[in-house]
């Protein structure tokens, strides 16, 4: 693919998993990225969207791949079996750049190109941060998409569930990688959670008494650049498919759209 004059951002997008993912057998797949959505890959809505932003130059993907998607991928690269591992693998291959890295997980195939677009024009208002993560607050997921389940962590500001796409500065992620990766190591045990961003953080998130700023905050020095949330109001975003009634809830609104 050429990439647009306006292009600002190369874009790597994870479609890699594990074999034995019982969702992906279920539908006769290898992967969780493969499992049709309205009669395709939902990794091929997902490519689209990227395409159809019209702000991303080149495509890498990690994980198998069809026909469909291959036309719009640049760059195809093994899957590792491991999140953090392929997240470092595909950034190192896109390289330096000028400007940020899109990173996006290729199961949210409700994710819009205009929606997309928000929150990379969100990200524009925040030059300075190395890392930006976009969170949705509760109340957009359940007016978007009623008796969705997803999980919220509460906050002093609201409730928020995580999204399912990052922006990196490639020039930065040298810096904070190694320390990513063991904040994920370590994201399920409480101890040693608490060991690197601290006690009385975790206590306070736990509690539902740190606020957004305060809590990027904390990740700007655990990571050692500065780490910005983006809150938007597109629930899709933060909206993966991994099960059967997700499924369902993504072809409705596919063909709501359509």
């Amino acid at each position: 693919m050429t990439a647009s004059a306006s292009a600002q951002y190369q874009a790597l997008i994870l479609g890699g998993g594990d074999p034995g993912d019982p969702f992906a057998a279920a539908h006769g797949v290898p992967v969780k990225a493969l499992v049709p959505v309205a009669g395709e890959p939902m990794a091929l809505h997902v490519l689209r969207t990227v395409r159809d932003s019209g702000r991303v130059g080149r495509v890498a993907y990690i994980g198998p791949t069809t026909s469909e998607m291959d036309a719009l991928i640049d760059l195809k690269l093994p899957d590792t079996g491991r999140l953090i591992d392929n997240l470092s693998s595909g950034l190192e291959a896109l390289g330096d750049q000028a400007g940020r890295a899109l990173v996006l997980t290729a199961d949210i195939p409700m994710l819009s190109p205009a929606q997309l677009n928000d929150v990379l024009d969100q990200a524009a208002l925040l030059p300075g941060a190395g890392l930006l993560y976009p969170v949705v607050p509760r109340q957009a997921c359940e007016a978007a998409y009623p008796g969705v389940k997803r999980t919220f962590v509460r906050v002093k500001d609201g409730t928020f569930t995580g999204g399912n796409l990052f922006l990196f500065d490639p020039q930065l992620v040298g810096r904070f990688l190694p320390k990513l990766r063991a904040v994920l190591d370590a994201r399920k045990a409480p101890l040693k959670l608490a060991a690197l961003i601290g006690p009385g953080v975790l206590l306070r998130l736990l509690t539902g008494q740190l606020t957004v700023r305060r809590l990027e905050e904390a990740v700007s020095r655990l990571l050692g650049v500065e780490a910005r949330a983006i809150i938007t109001p597109h629930a899709a975003v933060g909206t993966d498919v991994d099960k059967d009634s997700d499924l369902a809830l993504a072809e409705a609104e596919l063909a709501r759209r359509a």
